[in-house]
């Protein structure tokens, strides 16, 4: 398919600022690869960088050009996420700031079991891991607004504030203790170093002749000013991206970077991509006419020259289980109809809550259904033993982890051995692992504890010297796991077997996944392991991840978050009322409605043939069942575009009833079926 006249001109611009303002189902992301593509037949690959936000979009976008261009001609090319970049930076530079090259990247369990450790001794006492919670989120975002301890200035009516004023200094004197950076910090620090050492940053700057943006309505403050900062050279910054679609406002991103670039970089170009090639025209109506309600947008309408299409329908159902058999019951229906899959599904919601009535209704129907969602892969606690193991084996100044793996499996090293240990390290102002090297601790911790943390330190010795060859390094993990005899640990801690076995599964899913690794790389080392494990999307787990869920034949539900970049020919978006969608919270703290909306705009464009908008009269909440209002944005969308349907019943039934009424449905349902399939053979 050839390019329509917009995204040629945005592939053929070259020298100044480019804004492509690219609406949903848009092919953006065949605009970004040929206009990549097209720079590579005439300037050095190590001189173009493309930046986006997750891995998957990264690795997608690479293949994609090295389909066009080769593989030779895209020797050098950086195609990644900003974190990616920012560490790529740091293992070169970091030395300056006073860190060492093999410091390690702390996710959030390691952020909070610090954070926990360094709370004033009265709130450890009170043990609130929502307080370490709270604390954590306001130090990031303090982070992504580019204030330090020094600059961090706290509400003083504020508790939780003040609480984070007092920790975060010392939170950052204990990551540089175990020289460790956070991932806010890869970004953050990357910037400090260029402020402090202008002739590095005139390097990369030099180097960086073309920098391209995907999805550059998700970036924050931070990002905002590495791109400043790269592209203040050759001014050749092309950004790409939806106002529209900005949802991540509660993660920092700032809609106001792409809606403010004609200012911020004057002079430059803006082209809007249009047509949409993914959505029918009636669907593309009801997204338009809702986003336009909101203010200080950029101006444009997405359009089709393909097909009208199906109605959009908005539907009242009686309640929330109502809802449920009716999204279930237009499955069963769209899918004999019109010859579908499973897969062609999804039921997309504000809040994940929202899954467990659609859940059970999809069980009682012997639906198959994927939940997008759930606990990450890395906050899995048998994960992050063995990856704790790892991290000390490349930084032994890691005393998190250090202490998280000292007596874990038991070996005799219980908490008053720790605790006499850290206690010996701050008073000789020792780092716990030369502490215990030395030797001499038989005195202050008993012949046998000192024995134990003897032998501990021999295993840990051995295996770090086994893990610098890296054409063994999957050999020596699966070595370690057995000394340690960690899977009989899982089995011994476990409430039942079938817990114990998925544990099991979960930490040889980690020696799989170094497996992987080291057939890919060239030059395999832990230190490479970690660092692709830090920088993982926080949505994508190793295994049973979004994309190999998405490749079952089963029903998709997921979040509005979720859900964008993907689409479906079916969409039923559920919980159509005001305290759902627009989410209570936004209304009552008087938050971005504009937000809100974008996210519902969000939702009904990963429709491709058919959407459904569901809302109740009234919803369970706290045990009773009461009225609900259609959402504000039902009414935003003017009347011809939208066919609405059901009356809710004005008497409740009870939960017996209810089931009697759903069996009774989807018997008659089996039976419309039967008869429909019957006619059509």
């Amino acid at each position: 398919m050839q390019l329509n006249a917009p995204q040629q001109a945005a592939v053929d611009h070259r020298e100044g600022a480019l804004l492509v303002l690219a609406g949903a189902g848009s092919g953006k992301t065949r605009v970004i690869t040929s206009r990549i593509a097209a720079l590579l037949k005439s300037v050095p690959a190590e001189q173009v960088v493309a930046l986006t936000f997750t891995n998957k979009a990264a690795r997608e976008m690479r293949d994609r050009v090295m389909e066009q261009v080769g593989r030779a001609s895209a020797k050098g090319l950086i195609v990644s996420t900003f974190h990616s970049l920012g560490v790529r930076i740091l293992r070169r530079e970091i030395e300056r700031l006073g860190y060492k090259g093999n410091f390690s990247i702390y996710g959030e369990a390691d952020q909070r079991r610090l954070i926990k450790d360094l709370l004033p001794l009265r709130r450890q006492e009170r043990g609130s891991a929502q307080e370490v919670e709270e604390v954590l989120a306001r130090i990031s975002s303090a982070k992504n607004r580019m204030q330090t301890p020094e600059t961090f200035q706290p509400n003083r009516h504020d508790e939780c504030d003040l609480l984070t004023a007092e920790v975060y200094p010392r939170y950052q004197q204990g990551l540089k203790a175990c020289n460790a950076i956070d991932f806010d910090d890869i970004l953050l620090l990357t910037l400090q170093l260029f402020a402090s050492h202008p002739a590095v940053l005139r390097q990369y700057q030099q180097q960086f002749r073309y920098i391209m943006v995907d999805e550059y309505q998700d970036t924050n403050h931070v990002q905002y000013c590495l791109l400043r900062e790269l592209s203040a050279i050759h001014g050749n910054l092309c950004v790409v991206g939806d106002d529209d679609q900005s949802i991540y406002g509660w993660r920092g991103a700032q809609a106001g970077n792409i809606l403010d670039f004609e200012q911020d970089f004057p002079g430059a170009r803006v082209i809007k991509l249009e047509q949409n090639y993914r959505s029918t025209g009636r669907i593309l109506a009801a997204a338009n006419a809702l986003i336009e309600h909101n203010p200080g947008r950029h101006e444009k309408r997405l359009w089709t020259a393909g097909e009208q299409g199906a109605e959009v329908v908005y539907r009242c159902c009686d309640d929330g289980e109502d809802e449920a058999m009716a999204v279930v019951a237009a499955i069963h229906r769209e899918r004999y109809r019109h010859q579908l899959s499973y897969r062609d599904f999804a039921i997309l919601y504000r809040t994940n809550s929202q899954s467990r009535a659609f859940e059970e209704q999809l069980r009682y129907e012997n639906i198959p259904y994927v939940l997008i969602g759930g606990q990450q892969f890395f906050d899995r606690k048998e994960v992050r033993d063995v990856l704790a193991y790892l991290k000390v084996f490349v930084n032994t100044q890691d005393e998190v982890n250090l202490l998280r793996i000292l007596n874990y499996p038991k070996r005799g090293i219980g908490e008053s051995t720790a605790q006499r240990l850290i206690a010996l390290s701050v008073e000789r102002q020792q780092p716990l692992w030369e502490l215990m090297q030395g030797g001499d601790l038989a005195q202050p911790l008993g012949e046998k504890a000192a024995q134990q943390v003897e032998a501990f330190i021999q295993l840990m010795q051995r295996y770090r010297r086994a893990c610098r060859h890296g054409e063994r390094l999957t050999a020596t993990m699966e070595e370690l796991l057995k000394e340690l005899r960690l899977e009989d640990e899982l089995y011994r801690q476990a409430d039942d077997p079938k817990q114990a076995r998925r544990r099991v599964e979960n930490m040889h899913e980690v020696v799989n996944a170094l497996s992987s690794y080291c057939e890919r790389e060239a030059v395999p080392t832990l230190e490479g392991f970690l660092e692709k494990v830090s920088l993982l999307d926080r949505d994508e787990p190793l295994r049973n991840n979004k994309e190999e869920k998405l490749k079952q034949d089963a029903v998709v539900l997921m979040s509005l978050h979720s859900s964008k970049g993907l689409e479906f020919p079916c969409v039923y978006l559920v919980g159509f009322e005001e305290g759902t969608l627009p989410h209570s919270k936004i209304i009552d703290e008087g938050g971005d409605i504009a937000e809100e909306r974008r996210l519902c705009y969000v939702g009904m464009t990963r429709a491709r043939k058919q959407l459904m908008l569901l809302g109740a009269a009234r919803r369970r909440r706290y045990g009773r069942l009461q009225p609900q209002t259609a959402s504000r944005f039902l009414e935003e969308i003017p009347e011809p575009l939208v066919r609405r349907e059901g009356q809710a019943e004005a008497t409740l039934s009870s939960p017996e009833e209810q089931q009697q009424q759903a069996s009774d449905f989807f018997a008659r349902m089996r039976s419309m079926l039967k008869e429909e399939k019957a006619e059509t053979s």
